[in-house]
């Protein structure tokens, strides 16, 4: 990447799973093989500062915000969802499945609503007031993937389903589909507009697929971390820029690049990160870019040795690297 990017300090001490950024403020949260969730608070100087940390009784796999900014969610290997304030710095649980819970999002629909995605093959919508699932959606393999986005939620899960839900009948499979991509479900991530997601798989492609049957004319999939000597790589992140809907894409090649999926071309390539990027985020503004140098498990647990980074960098994002071309009058 850039030489110039900042190295956050005291990272995770195991692979990291999953990172976000507060919708509200600077806070850059971080979920890890290694049992915890760990919140950064992100400096104008570029510097983060270790803000806050909680833990699963598993190793953690993912964490979403709340949209005021002032709670945590987090999913884990122990099968729980717990809940963090960053205000009280108090823990709770707020959902269990019956195997590993992979995914979580705050809804849209209100502040109170969780949704869950686990290798038990159901999502569940969890109210944080209650301690028992406000409804269940059967799911026809283990969730893999999971992202929200208005009323558009998309799981991504084993064997290439594609489950779509319209969160205003969130208990209802609104169309289920099989993903454009021939090979393993990596990552899937919404459309900021929500009419629409990307979707990545390990063959080093990516798909991007439109929800309303008007635009699937602008559906299409192309190739990506890749190299010169037709090796083959994962692409493990996907994320949308907050701002002008372009969107990152980073793999198990240590390479990240930006694209605009309106013009269908790529806009930055960012290359040589020393190890696999296991995930990313944009901050709510998108002028500072995550992405965490860490195994990504693509090579299963033979592969995962204590001497692998762990790292976490942060990018000054650049408006020419993400910013849309401007289309040209006839």
């Amino acid at each position: 990447m850039d030489p110039n990017d900042f190295e956050v300090a005291n990272p995770p001490s195991d692979g990291i799973s999953a990172m976000a950024f507060s919708p509200q403020v600077d806070y850059l949260a971080a979920s890890s093989w290694d049992n915890q969730v760990r919140v950064y608070d992100i400096q104008q100087s570029g510097m983060a500062i270790p803000k806050a940390a909680y833990f699963h009784e598993g190793p953690a796999l993912d964490v979403a915000w709340s949209h005021d900014g002032t709670k945590l969610v987090s999913g884990g290997a122990d099968r729980t969802g717990r809940l963090f304030d960053i205000n009280t710095g108090q823990t709770s649980q707020i959902a269990e499945h019956g195997e590993p819970i992979k995914c979580v999002k705050f809804l849209d629909q209100g502040q109170t609503i969780v949704a869950t995605g686990s290798w038990d093959k159901t999502l569940k919508y969890w109210d944080l007031r209650s301690h028992q699932p406000i409804g269940t959606v059967q799911l026809p393999e283990r969730c893999y993937s999971m992202d929200t986005q208005g009323s558009l939620l998309v799981v991504g899960t084993a064997e290439r389903h594609i489950i779509i839900v319209d969160l205003n009948n969130p208990t209802t499979i609104f169309k289920k589909t099989t993903s454009p991509l021939k090979w393993q479900t990596r990552c899937v991530s919404c459309f900021t507009v929500g009419n629409g997601y990307a979707v990545g798989s390990i063959e080093g492609r990516v798909g991007v697929q439109h929800t309303n049957d008007k635009e699937t004319r602008d559906n299409m999939t192309f190739r990506c971390h890749r190299d010169d000597k037709k090796n083959v790589f994962s692409v493990n992140a996907i994320s949308f820029h907050p701002i002008y809907g372009t969107f990152s894409t980073a793999g198990s090649d240590g390479n990240v690049n930006f694209w605009d999926k309106n013009s269908k071309q790529r806009m930055k390539a960012f290359t040589n990160v020393n190890g696999t990027v296991s995930c990313t985020a944009f901050n709510r503004t998108g002028n500072i870019f995550a992405y965490a140098v860490s195994y990504d498990w693509t090579k299963g647990y033979k592969f995962a040795n204590a001497s692998y980074p762990n790292r976490i960098f942060l990018h000054a994002v650049r408006d020419e690297h993400v910013k849309p071309p401007t289309k040209k009058k006839r």
